[in-house]
């Protein structure tokens, strides 16, 4: 998958406060995500984080 810094992604499951949307701050093996409800960053491993996308919106250039 083409993920770039910056990224937003639509993940399956929504995060506490409600959101489904997460913005891509570092790729790599690791991937460490914001979240666009609430703004707090969690660290998820790659395979996790890949196989839980359902829409990847791009940054805009």
């Amino acid at each position: 998958m083409d993920i770039q810094v910056g990224d937003i992604l639509r993940l399956k499951k929504q995060h506490p406060c409600g959101s489904e949307e997460w913005e891509v701050l570092r790729t790599g093996m690791d991937f460490r995500l914001k979240c666009c409800g609430c703004g707090r960053q969690v660290m998820l491993a790659r395979r996790i984080v890949e196989k839980s996308i359902r829409e990847i919106r791009k940054k805009k250039e």
